[in-house]
Parts: structure tokens; sequence; C-alpha cells
């Protein structure tokens, strides 16, 4: 289809939370005139190679076209791009028009597009060196669009791209206001902590100082984009060694929906105890999604509290641990939707791994914890759900439960009701072991065979999670698709351990 007076759209290339992605071309046989993108001039013969006013090439060209659609952002992101703000680490729109001319349901912002990736589309963690420069290009961008009084709404990682040298790019920004005044630290301190939410969910978590340090800047510890900088450049000159990454995570919105409600942490608790969390949240709009990121906040601050007043947890203090967390992460979603009036839920898995020797595995809802041992998948988790009970009751089978009507409804929820019922798991971990933790938006598209086959593929843990989004958009994407693939260190290693059935690694608490 066309689009405005200039664009022809090419394709669809990506669904984000609260936008879509299109890459569009100039080429209009339709119209008799070109515009040149150099000089602005609008009365180019079509089949003219060079600009008359500026001979610029008339070849044509490709834009990334993003487009929006909540009305009262159209008014500061139009002043934004009037203000056509130039910076290294800033994809300036080139173009803004609002669709359709008549009553207009969209605005439609556009860049030139070199075929940059999204950083939508990169599994934590980055490469440490990589993080480090995303945080200085990031914090540089937001500290310039301040000093031009450029206030954001949100900062997300969707808002980023990555150029084919590896440069990270700031594009399509949620633009709240636009002031005739640099903005005060306090105006531009939330689009500070939310990098740093950024950053720290992108760091190795072997990295323990630049995860303490993204830690404070996302609890606001740094009052200015300067401020940070120093911060950063001084723990840069501490660290001049890479490591390579043992875990990795991803989220992905799906195909079909707009809105992400699935979340996902991770954190070192102390010296040797790490936990994993995935939660998918229910309730729509201002809801599931905030459902998610209360319980992977208030899960991993509570297990840290609790960790951090014990010398070393034995596993019936971690099972304490969890059950506490578990039912803190419950109460408080249940308090959240009483005060906001609404039946906002989510499901929750959660690992914690201690000493690379023994994991333990607890879960509410459907989502999923998995063991990969010797290229064999095991399940570690029960679905909390009426199909899943059917099957145990032997009224239906396990294929006929992927495409039950009633493969939605679940029995068990965290902040649906005051206190919830736990399972909890636990693992004795073996050399080369990988806990795969997810939501349903990848078991429910990607047969079990299929995963093994994915996580058996590779040592890498980051392609592994890309790949899994792949087979969970091949197979339909109807959902938000979470994972985090856990690594025991000797992946990879020739020395093969004895094969145990999952019965003999895991009980149930």
């Amino acid at each position: 289809m066309n689009l405005s007076d200039y664009y022809k759209v090419e394709a669809l290339i990506r669904l984000a939370e609260g936008r879509m992605f299109y890459v569009v071309n100039d080429a209009r046989p339709d119209r008799r005139t070109r515009r040149c993108w150099e000089c602005g001039f609008e009365d180019n013969p079509a089949v003219q190679l060079n600009c008359g006013a500026c001979s610029a090439s008339l070849a044509t060209r490709r834009f990334l076209l993003s487009t929006r659609w909540e009305r009262d952002r159209f008014d500061p992101y139009l002043k934004f791009f009037q203000k056509q703000l130039e910076h290294p680490a800033l994809l300036s729109p080139c173009d803004v028009f609002p669709y359709p001319d008549e009553n207009p349901s969209l605005m439609c912002s556009v860049v030139p597009f070199a075929n940059e990736a999204m950083m939508l589309d990169e599994a934590a963690p980055l490469p440490i060196e990589r993080v480090v420069a995303f945080a200085q290009r990031a914090a540089g961008t937001i500290g310039f669009l301040a000093f031009n009084g450029v206030r954001l709404a949100w900062l997300h990682r969707s808002n980023f791209a990555i150029r084919a040298g590896g440069e990270f790019v700031l594009f399509d920004p949620e633009v709240a206001a636009v002031e005739d005044h640099a903005l005060t630290a306090e105006e531009y301190a939330p689009s500070m902590r939310q990098l740093g939410e950024i950053l720290r969910r992108y760091t190795p978590l072997e990295e323990r100082s630049w995860q303490a340090l993204f830690l404070a800047m996302e609890s606001g510890e740094f009052g200015t984009s300067a401020e940070f900088g120093q911060a950063l450049q001084q723990e840069a000159h501490r660290h001049k060694r890479q490591r390579l990454t043992r875990h990795a995570g991803i989220t992905d919105v799906g195909l079909l929906r707009s809105l992400n409600e699935d979340n996902w942490g991770w954190s070192r608790l102390t010296e040797g105890v790490e936990i994993f969390v995935v939660a998918d949240g229910m309730g729509g709009h201002d809801s599931g999604e905030v459902a998610s990121q209360l319980a992977v906040d208030t899960l991993v601050n509570v297990a840290r509290d609790r960790v951090d007043v014990t010398p070393r947890p034995t596993v019936s203090v971690i099972e304490n641990i969890l059950d506490e967390a578990f039912q803190e992460a419950n109460n408080t979603i249940k308090g959240s939707a009483e005060m906001r009036g609404n039946d906002m839920g989510t499901t929750l898995v959660t690992c914690m791994v201690v000493d690379d020797q023994m994991a333990l595995c607890a879960n509410v809802g459907d989502s999923r914890g998995y063991l990969v041992r010797n290229g064999t998948l095991h399940q570690i988790t029960r679905d909390h759900s009426l199909v899943a009970r059917m099957v145990e009751q032997n009224r239906i089978t396990a294929e006929e439960a992927r495409t039950h009507p009633h493969s939605n409804i679940l029995l068990r929820t965290v902040g649906t009701e005051r206190n919830v019922d736990i399972d909890i798991f636990q693992v004795e971990l073996e050399e080369g072991d990988r806990i795969v933790l997810c939501s349903d938006g990848l078991w429910g598209e990607v047969e079990d065979s299929e995963i093994e086959q994915i996580c058996a593929s590779s040592d890498d843990n980051r392609a592994i999670s890309r790949q899994l989004v792949r087979a969970a958009h091949m197979g339909g994407g109807k959902d938000n698709i979470t994972v985090l693939v856990i690594s025991v260190p000797g992946t990879g290693s020739a020395t093969v351990a004895p094969e145990r059935s999952v019965e003999s690694v895991t009980r149930s608490g």
C-alpha cells in the first residue's frame, strides 16, 4: 500500500509495545514527480536520476516507519520532529505525518533505514564491552535531549536500534513534552532510571560490580547523565578483561498482540547464589504488565533481603525464602489490584541456583521450568491448569491438551487471591546442565522435541534464546514469549555424566 505522498510499504517487520514497524521506500510509479531528500525539492520528474536543484542522487531510498496510536502523544512528537535535533547516537525522523488525513488514528514517523537491527531482537546478556558502549551512548543522548527540553514519557529497549558497525542509536522515542528550557535533573531522572534497568538486564550476572552500578542507576543514585558518565568511566578503568556469558534471557511481544505482559529478571543474591524469574501477566493494559513487573521485582527483592541475613542458605532455608517471596509477591499484587479495582494476576516460575550444584525451582500457573541434561529435555514444574489436571486424570492426552478449548484456564495464579500455594522442586545439578524458564508463549507454540533440538544446537545461550523465540513465531506467535536459559559450567564439555530420570533429580515441596 501507499502512505502519504512519498512512501510505499514493503513489509511489516516488527511488532512492539505500542508500535508497529514497517520498511517503506519512495519508489512510487503512481507519482509524476519525486522528492529530493537532501534539499527537499519536490518537483523532480519521476524519470530523473538526479535532483534538479542540488544534483543529489534520486535513487530509490528505504526507510523505517513506525506507527503510534496514543493520540495525546501526537503533538509532543511533532514538536520533537520540528526541532530537527542532530546527535551521533540519535536517529532523528526525516518525516512525521498523521494517518489517515481525516480524523487520523495513527502518527507515522519515518527515519532513513540502513538495515539497522533492533535491540528488541538482542537476547540478554550482551558482552560487557557492548553494554558499556551502549551505556555511554544512551546516557549521552538522554542528556542531550534533556538539554534541548525533550522530556520522555518512558524509555524501552524498543527505542534502540543497532547499526551495522555495532553502534547503538536511539530512535522513535516516546515524547511526553517539549519544553522551552533545558530539563532539570529531576525532570529527566525517570529516563535515567529506566535506562539503568535496561542496562542491568543486559549485563552478565558474572559482572557483579557492573550489575551493582546499573542497579544504583536504576535506584536513582545518579542525578544527571554526567554523574553517571563519570561513574561509568571509573568502573571501565577497573575492568579490562572480557568474560564469556553463561546465561541468556529475552522477551518478545509475539506476532498478534500489541502489549507485552510478560516480564523476567535475574540477580546474584550473594556469592554462589543466583535467582532467575519469569512472569506472564494477565489483565490487559495497565494490569497484566503491572502484575508481572510487581511479581518479578518483589520476588527478587525479598529473596535478596532474606539471603543477605543468611550465612549460607540450606535447602530448607531456600524453600522458606521462596515461599515467603511468593506470598509477598502474591499479596502485593492482590493489594494493588484491589486499589486499582481490577483483576490482574500473573503466573510465576523461578529458579534459585546455589554453587552450581543445586537448583530449587518454584512455580504457580503454567509458566514452566525445564531441565536439559545430556541433550534430553525434562519438564521440572507442573502446570496449574485445567487441561494439565485432565491429562493427569487420563481424560485427555498431552497432545489433545495443546489444542483443547479450555487450555487457557488456570487453577492457580499469583495475585488473584490472598495467599497462594506454590510447588517447589529440587534439582541436583550436573556439569553441562541447562535450565530453561519460559512463559506459555514458548511451549504453547513449540513442541518439547523442538525445544530440545534447539537447546542442543549451540553452546551459545543467546543464540538458543533467539532461536526459541523465532520458533514460537513460526508456530503462530499468538502470545507473548519469554525465555531464560541458565547454564551450569561445563556446557559443551566432552565429559558426559550418566543420565538420570527427571523423577530422581526433582521433588515437589
